[in-house]
């Protein structure tokens, strides 16, 4: 795969005060969206996502068709990613001066990891830069770190995507300890499993929640999974609503259609609630007021709220991500990277990505 055309690519720059900064060139394609991101000190320049609608038509990602977009992609969007860091630094910077390339290790689709892992490794090579590889779990963590409004160590993270349901404990950006996760399907699954039981095209998480917004939460009611601990559970629940469904339909074959902002806003509280009573258990066992969400589904309006609500009545300090750094996105690869950088974290050119990845 060819480099130059990110090699030769120049930062432009105002700024002559000839003072040490560190520069991550950060890429992210571990599913259907391919993002670069440039970080300078800890700070993020630029934020390039190129989402793939291909898989609209197939009801789901298509982990082939999904790495042949990366290919197509990642030259464009990296070259994106440094314009966008032009445009906006203001010091002497050009690629050759970049201190590291990181890239998603794991886990996610392992075509997909390929194409950005062995772009990056290449990139690496070519500018002879340190190479840093990324946990996405804990660089969506590491999310809330990017705003100038930020959790101070220790806090705790509710972290929501299609693949994982997690509570984290974060004593310091590289000590992260998982207190609680599912033990079956993630929420995310869930959202979208339910859309498509109420016949919502593909992704149907985002239109659930905005349905949700003009029907009436407490309509239906769906089963609460009780795990005990702070695991969650969401395999019950989709079967609570798939049985349901067959039921009313049954009788009615237009309940659906009749009920469709009634029922996606009673599967969405459903949902919220059985992830805030779980992270309302892990802050009184912890005794942290400082919260967070982070995830693909913590772009979720009713989450959102449901996060500030329960902030202001158990007197928590409360932080959400900005909507772009909910989703899959490189700002959060290179945010990590930036804290890894420091640590002195670094990976050989030999490293592989992987599908799955414990952490």
């Amino acid at each position: 795969m060819s480099n130059n055309n990110i090699s030769e690519e120049k930062i432009i720059s105002n700024d002559s005060s000839g003072e040490d900064k560190t520069v991550i060139l950060a890429i992210e394609s571990s599913c259907d969206e391919t993002s670069a991101s440039v970080c300078v000190d800890g700070k993020i320049l630029s934020n390039i996502i190129a989402s793939q609608a291909v898989h609209e038509q197939y009801g789901g990602v298509v982990p082939e068709l999904a790495s042949r977009a990366h290919i197509q992609n990642i030259v464009p969007v990296v070259d994106a990613a440094l314009k966008t860091a032009s445009a906006t630094h203001h010091s002497s910077l050009t690629t050759h001066e970049i201190d590291a390339i990181a890239f998603t290790q794991a886990p996610g689709l392992i075509g997909s990891l390929l194409v950005g892992a062995q772009f990056a490794k290449s990139l690496s090579l070519a500018l002879n830069k340190p190479l840093i590889a990324v946990h996405h779990m804990q660089a969506h963590v590491l999310a809330n770190l990017i705003a100038e409004l930020r959790p101070s160590f220790p806090f705790l993270c509710l972290t929501v995507s299609g693949g994982h349901t997690q509570i984290v404990l974060a004593h310091s950006p590289l000590q992260l300890e998982i207190i609680g996760e599912t033990i079956d399907d993630a929420a995310g699954e869930a959202f979208d499993k339910s859309a498509k039981m109420l016949g919502l095209p593909y992704p149907g998480g985002p239109l659930i929640d905005k349905y949700a917004k003009q029907g009436n939460a407490k309509a239906f009611k769906f089963a609460e999974p009780q795990i005990p601990g702070l695991n969650f559970s969401f395999s019950g629940l989709k079967t609570s609503v798939l049985y349901s469904l067959q039921k009313e339909v049954k009788n009615n074959p237009a309940f659906i259609e009749e009920n469709l902002y009634d029922l996606c806003a009673s599967i969405q509280y459903t949902i919220i609630h059985i992830l805030m009573k779980k992270l309302k258990k892990a802050t009184e066992q912890t005794g942290i007021k400082q919260v967070c969400i982070a995830g693909g589904v913590s772009a979720n309006s009713g989450l959102r709220n449901a996060l500030k609500e329960y902030g202001v009545k158990y007197n928590w300090q409360t932080f959400i991500p900005a909507f772009e750094y909910c989703t899959d996105n490189a700002a959060m690869i290179a945010i990590t990277a930036y804290y890894k950088y420091l640590a002195g974290d670094f990976a050989e050119l030999s490293i592989s990505p992987t599908a799955r990845a414990e952490w």
